[in-house]
């Protein structure tokens, strides 16, 4: 099969499979590229978002039948553009190799460093609410540690899909980045492949497939997931901020995101103050929401039908559902697929939107007393990809940050803790596991090769190898008594 038409549209296991052993033959051969080759990759990843700017954000509007144009340029153009610069400006440095103590052999001249390698071919599973920069910002990774890549993209955006297809295919030798287009079983087949780490971005019931197959092959795999992310709202916080930050952050492409706040925790009898906040910020934001371009449409029919029935079914059990709808738009006969903002008070755990991931305009609100029945609530659902805490930086907030478990935390604000390029992002639990960025995803897609240089002079083995005697035998004794003696000393004190 040619290789050229494999990475265009790539249809069957079997051309799957011949891109990875194009892509391993010529890793293996040319053995790690340089630091100018991956910068010139990086590079050539910039060139592509920066030069197809304009045709990407046309193709994710196409896509979502409305998707907010700014927004788009935001998030998947120049949003994405510090972290491979970051990534870029900084792979020469941590290429280098990294000195440890050698301990007693340094006393004779023992050396211990550690060597980063890359570990070969990387496959990368992007997903559909930011299909650009959630492809490229670990694509950059990848080769900055110095692998090939091989990109699986979200059928879900098949016109921003094709445009990257095909800029990828002028830009690169599929050797280097392949780009795989295709639907859910050319999906499967991909996380099947026997690579030599698997990154994937998504929906947490499809992690679980993801990491399935890949245990096969015994692939390392990284998943950033997602889940419930919670809002937890300090009785001393002032309100209007809060709504004003958590709607800012909740209207990023309609709150398809992962990080996207998905209910808040509030203190009792705040609620109806809390709502008219959200109202009095959303009027602000969009006056108009049905054929307001900044406004985005959710991606497809069974999203959009998936978040009615959310609201359909908490409505039925109980929960006050307030449509923040500034113009009083008829959103009935639309084809646009847009949902106005919608908070749901009331939200207990008989209803569906209390266990399964928003990613929509909804916005859950949970009343509590005590700040422990909001920490309990958290840590009694699955661990969640962020959390957020509104209040000042006293005993409280202290406890927040210590006793719930997510995967960041952001304070008096939602989703910053992403944009810092150096920390470490991910999710732990159901949420995900292992993480990238910065530093992190260099090493993620790289093998930390430990290497010592053993003295000539001397070697600890001669002193431990047959034949044992007695004097043996008394100092290992005489050693196992003085720790011993040392543990017992530091228990009971």
């Amino acid at each position: 099969m040619n290789v050229a038409v494999s990475q265009l549209q790539v249809d069957a296991e079997a051309g799957l499979l011949e891109v990875l052993k194009l892509q391993r033959t010529a890793f293996l051969r040319d053995g790690p590229p340089s630091a100018t080759a991956r910068e010139n990759r990086i590079d050539r990843l910039m060139h592509i978002m920066l030069s197809e700017a304009d045709r990407l954000v046309e193709a994710l509007d196409a896509d979502y039948g409305s998707r907010s144009r700014t927004g788009s340029y935001i998030s998947d153009v120049l949003g994405p553009l510090p972290a491979l610069k970051h990534t870029r400006k900084h792979l020469r440095r941590w290429m280098k190799s990294q000195s440890y103590n050698a301990g007693p052999l340094s006393l004779f001249g023992g050396r211990a460093w550690v060597e980063w390698q890359p570990l070969g071919v990387v496959g990368v599973m992007s997903p559909w609410n930011f299909p650009v920069g959630l492809a490229f910002a670990p694509v950059a990774a990848a080769f900055a540690a110095g692998n090939r890549v091989m990109l699986k993209v979200s059928e879900f955006v098949p016109a921003t899909s094709e445009l990257m297809r095909a800029a990828v295919a002028r830009e690169f030798d599929p050797a280097e980045l392949a780009l795989i287009t295709g639907g859910p079983e050319i999906g499967a087949a991909f996380s099947r492949l026997p690579f030599d780490h698997l990154l994937f971005t998504g929906a947490t019931s499809v992690g679980r497939h993801v990491q399935r197959a890949a245990a096969d092959n015994l692939v390392p795999v990284t998943l950033e997931l997602g889940g419930k992310s919670p809002v937890v709202v300090s009785p001393k916080a002032d309100l209007q901020f809060v709504a004003q930050r958590v709607m800012a952050g909740k209207s990023i492409n309609a709150g398809q995101l992962c990080l996207s706040p998905d209910y808040m925790l509030v203190p009792a009898g705040s609620e109806d103050e809390l709502i008219a906040a959200f109202e009095s910020v959303t009027r602000k934001m969009f006056p108009t929401l049905l054929n307001n371009d900044d406004f985005s449409s959710i991606v497809a029919a069974r999203h959009f039908e998936r978040l009615n029935g959310y609201i359909d079914d908490a409505r039925a059990k109980g929960a006050r559902v307030v449509t923040i709808n500034p113009a009083n738009e008829d959103f009935s006969g639309q084809s646009a697929h847009k949902i106005p903002p919608t908070l749901l008070v009331g939200v207990n755990d008989e209803m569906k939107i209390a266990s399964e991931e928003t990613f929509g305009p909804l916005l859950s609100i949970i009343s509590y007393r005590q700040l422990d029945e909001a920490i309990e609530y958290i840590n009694s659902h699955p661990k969640p990809l962020a959390a957020y805490y509104f209040g000042p930086a006293d005993a409280d907030r202290r406890r927040f940050i210590e006793n719930t478990y997510s995967g960041g935390v952001t304070l008096n604000d939602v989703i910053l803790h992403h944009s810092v390029e150096d920390m470490p992002f991910g999710g732990v639990g159901a949420s995900g596991m292992g993480n990238y960025h910065g530093r992190h995803g260099f090493e993620t897609f790289s093998h930390g090769k430990s290497i010592v240089s053993a003295p000539k002079a001397f070697s600890p083995l001669k002193m431990v190898a047959p034949p044992y005697g007695e004097r043996m035998k008394k100092f290992l004794n005489w050693q196992i008594r003085r720790e011993a003696s040392q543990v017992e000393k530091r228990l009971h004190r």
